[in-house]
């Protein structure tokens, strides 16, 4: 309707000039960001799109379903609304993300794309409106009719371009993405005189492409901490690989060494005709860095490159160390940190030693002792029974109360009376009391195992 029916209708209606090209701008940088976190194949799918093929990338957000509530999390959080959906195809995740607005992400199994399309209205295809319409009045109103009608009377009558989408949708045809990269990320790229399809063309071309983009960050003082290859195949369907770095690295060949990794995940198809390599994640190159360069000429021990090799190879999140943390529950002494973090020193109180191995969380045992507040006579413990030789102890250790649990066991803020005791078969145990006995809050008596001494 026009802006003067629309305010004889809506008084208080506000309204705002439309600006095509700064909405663009827009929808780019959500889709560059998008980029930095999701996936390195994105695109903008103008006016209100965005594409992204997380193939090989869930895995980094433990599945599909995590990313996608990861996704419509943080969009939302931002002030926009947004629905989020995964196929095997790009017009499948298109269709169902704009024509299934259940509220929650949606994922399309495997295999299921074409039961999920054939339900949804023929708009859902992306064809020209003008076209929906006359489909329409002709009788066809879901997907699933015009899949089963014959091809060639509606081929002529309304073009190539329906069944295009059609095909495209059921994954018959290929559909690439065209991925777009900030201005300032370093990118090097090499066309081949003809299409390449076995390991060793690839890890010759990933080594001058190695080389060509060490140089670049050589020229700005930085190194990566992420690349990704793209693979540009004769037939149009991109395939990708990402490498990150624990440290900030421009080593060219060691670069190329864990790219090289990871030529087995890619599918060549007919062969690849050209293959780009971008840097979306650098960082300036410290006096540290400079020196883990030096080290890795001078033929010494390289912890560095051993920890690239293992976080690309079994994920970052499963590569860590254990560090100290403030607690006073012994099961929270030790948290996980980054492989290269910087050493913190651990603190602890030497005359209270803790096991070398920890069992958490601590289990029950049945413990025979001369009175409540004596160390243990004899214990039962997965069934079988262990008598006490000599026996250290109590040390006493307080629940931490400023947690919203303060204890795993029975009580919120208990006690515990930690004794070290030897069995008469040479066995050496960490058990503890929960409670002092005196007042109920502080725990019900019972015994529990927390660890055994080597």
């Amino acid at each position: 309707m026009t802006v003067t029916r629309a305010r004889s209708l809506a008084p208080e209606l506000i309204l705002i000039d439309a600006d095509p090209e700064d909405d663009l701008e827009g929808l780019r940088r959500l889709t560059l960001w998008a980029g930095t976190r999701y996936s390195p194949l994105v695109a903008p799918d103008p006016p209100n799109g965005i594409w992204l093929d997380i193939t090989g990338c869930a895995h980094r957000f433990d599945g599909e379903g995590p990313l996608l509530k990861d996704i419509l999390r943080r969009v939302s959080a931002s002030g926009l609304s947004c629905q989020v959906a995964v196929a095997d195809t790009a017009g499948c995740a298109h269709a169902v993300a704009r024509h299934v607005p259940s509220g929650r992400p949606t994922i399309v199994e495997p295999g299921k794309a074409r039961a999920a399309l054939s339900i949804l209205p023929i708009a859902a295809l992306r064809i020209e409106p003008g076209v929906a319409d006359e489909l329409r009045r002709m009788g066809f109103d879901r997907v699933e009719q015009l899949i089963a009608a014959p091809r060639a009377p509606l081929v002529k009558r309304f073009g190539k371009q329906l069944y295009k989408r059609l095909d495209q949708a059921l994954g018959q045809i290929p559909e690439p993405i065209e991925p777009i990269f900030p201005p300032s990320v370093p990118r090097v790229r090499r066309a081949l005189l003809e299409p390449i399809s076995t390991a060793d063309a690839f890890a010759q071309v990933i080594t001058d492409l190695a080389a060509d983009i060490a140089h670049r960050l050589s020229v700005e003082g930085k190194g990566a901490r992420r690349l990704d290859l793209f693979f540009e195949r004769v037939d149009g369907q991109p395939q990708a690989i990402r490498i990150g770095t624990a440290s900030p690295s421009r080593d060219a060949k060691h670069l190329a060494k864990l790219l090289c990794q990871r030529i087995e995940m890619i599918d060549p198809g007919m062969g690849v005709e050209a293959m780009s390599l971008v840097a979306p994640l650098i960082e300036p190159l410290g006096a540290g860095d400079l020196g883990q360069l030096i080290t890795r000429r001078g033929k010494e021990p390289d912890l560095t490159a051993l920890i690239d090799a293992l976080a690309n190879r079994f994920g970052q999140r499963r590569l860590y160390r254990l560090a100290p943390r403030a607690s006073t529950m012994p099961e929270r002494e030790l948290g996980s940190v980054p492989p290269l973090s910087p050493a913190v020193s651990a603190g602890w109180d030497e005359d209270a030693p803790r096991p070398s191995r920890m069992i958490i969380p601590p289990e029950a045992v049945e413990v025979t002792a001369m009175l409540p507040d004596h160390p243990p006579a004899m214990f039962i413990w997965r069934g079988r029974r262990h008598r006490v030789a000599q026996a250290d102890g109590p040390e006493r250790l307080h629940g931490e109360w400023w947690r919203e649990h303060g204890h795993e066991a029975d009580a919120p803020y208990a006690v515990r009376d930690y004794f070290q005791v030897e069995t008469t078969t040479g066995g050496r145990y960490w058990l503890f009391r929960l409670g002092d006995g005196e007042r109920p809050v502080t725990g019900p008596m019972k015994w529990f195992i927390h660890g055994a001494f080597a």
